[in-house]
This record gives structure tokens, sequence and C-alpha cells, in this order.
């Protein structure tokens, strides 16, 4: 592949402001990086008066917010099963309710000025002709139409199905405003499917990326893969970012990692992360 022509990749984590997720604001600041993935903070932080205040703190520390992700509660990751009974806006129960709330993190969203929104949306139905699939179909065109009013798009993030389904999914809700975040690792630790393969399949919706990495359970699809520091998984990620280059991909590169609250560890973790992004990005001459 030729030497990369694009605008550089601006590096980035994910992280929250109150619900311990991601890495902390301290260490962003010492890692000197100036974008991330926001978890949406619980409904009492997101009054005007809290947006207002954390723009400016945003603002402040120099840093951009790409996405908003919003997460729900009664979510539990603790098992496959366990994420497909209870993640997203697929689950029936709890979906008017959940709905309601991605909207209104939709709106905290746009005070932030972010034209981002992404979610797990949860486990799509593969039939696309059964009644449950229909269902999910028009409430994700319901909120794409709401969320075109802010201006803003949604971003899915990838995972729970694979690259076919979600790629007929996305033609089936036929909404201008509706894009991927593609994560290699959630591919390897649901166990859906080969993720270079599959960011290629899906590539032309992709809008945002997480750098994770993870290595394959011995019974994919049936128990989780173990999510591992960059580098030290299954996750190929100089051909990575030939991909991204090839798609001719703009946005950050988002690095994700559960890991403790422990600004020690973030800190060696995260920072060695962005060491081998950026080192990737030299030996294909991309910049950075």
């Amino acid at each position: 592949m030729n030497p990369c022509t694009t605008d550089h990749w601006p590096l980035g984590v994910f992280t929250s402001i109150d619900a311990g997720l991601g890495v902390s604001f301290d260490v962003l600041a010492q890692l000197q990086l100036t974008t991330i993935h926001l978890h949406a903070p619980a409904a009492a932080k997101r009054s005007p008066e809290a947006a207002a205040e954390l723009s400016e703190r945003l603002k402040r520390l120099g840093i951009e917010v790409s996405c908003v992700f919003a997460g729900f509660e009664g979510e539990s990751y603790a098992d496959i099963p366990t994420v497909e009974r209870t993640v997203g806006l697929v689950p029936t129960e709890t979906r008017d309710k959940r709905v309601a709330e991605l909207k209104e993190i939709a709106d905290f969203a746009a005070k932030l000025e972010v034209k981002a929104v992404g979610l797990h949306l949860g486990f799509v139905p593969h039939d696309p002709k059964s009644e449950a699939y229909q269902q999910i179909v028009q409430t994700v065109r319901d909120v794409c139409d709401y969320c075109t009013q802010n201006g803003q798009a949604i971003h899915l993030e990838t995972g729970q199905e694979p690259a076919d389904v979600l790629e007929g999914f996305l033609e089936t809700v036929g909404r201008e405003n509706l894009f991927v975040n593609f994560d290699p690792a959630n591919m390897i630790l649901y166990g859906c499917g080969e993720p270079l393969p599959s960011l290629e399949r899906i590539g032309r919706f992709v809008r945002s990326v997480h750098c994770k990495d993870a290595k394959w359970s011995d019974q994919p699809g049936e128990t989780w893969g173990t999510e591992v520091a960059l580098g030290e998984g299954d996750v190929d990620f100089t051909q990575f970012l030939r991909i991204l280059e090839a798609l001719r991909y703009k946005g950050p590169l988002t690095i994700e990692r559960e890991i403790p609250q422990d600004p020690a560890r973030q800190l060696e973790e995260i920072g060695s992360g962005v060491n081998l992004l950026r080192r990737t990005m030299e030996a294909l001459r991309f910049s950075t």
C-alpha cells in the first residue's frame, strides 16, 4: 500500500466523569491526549447547568469529545446470555424507557456540541422477516430521526452480531445518520467473526473506532474471550490501520481498556497502547 496521504488520526481514550469507566482525566492529561469518547453521566449530571460546567472544563483542558456513549440501568456484561437479555434497545421490556433516555443523552451531547451518540444496540435478531427484527428497525429509525434534529449521528458498536447481519440491518434501517463504531476486540470477545474481514465488509459505515485487543475463547460465541492490553491479543493492529487507511477513515483512534481506576496501571497500559499505535503509524509512514 502507498504511504498514508490522509490527515493524521488523533489518539484518544474512552472515559467517563462519574461511572468509573475508562481512563481518568488525570491520566489523560499526563498522556497529553486531547480527544475522548465520553460515557454519558447519570441523569442528575445531564442538566443544562451540568452540561455547561462540563463543557467549560473540557475546553479548559483542551479536550474534544468526538462521541458520547449511552449506557442504561440494568445492563450486565456478566456473560454472553446475560448481555443478550439485558443490553441495549433490543430487550422489549426496557425498550421504551431506554429510547427516551437515549434521546435525553443525545440532547446532553448536543449541549456539549458533540455530533455523534454511540451505544450497544443489543443482539439484533438474525431473521429480517421476523416481527422482532422489524420492531427494532423501527426503533432505530425513530432514534436516528430524533438525532437528525440535533445534527447528530448514531454509532452502533460492533460485536454482538456478525458483520453480514449488521450490514443488512444498517441497510434495512436506511438512515443517512446511522453509522458504526468498530471495535475489533468485540468481534473476538463475542465470537462473532474475524475482525479484519468484518471491518472491510462494513467499512463504508465506520465513522469511529475503539482500539481494543482480545484473545479468542475456546468456545467462541458461547463464552467470553479475554480482553488484554493493546498488542497482547489477536488483533493485528498493523493490518487494522492499513484497512482504515484504505477506507479513508478520518476519525480518531480511541483506546478503550476496561481496567480498574488505578492511575498508575492506567498510565502504564494506556501509555503503552498509545506508543504502539504511534509506532505502527510511523512504520506505515502514517502521519502522527
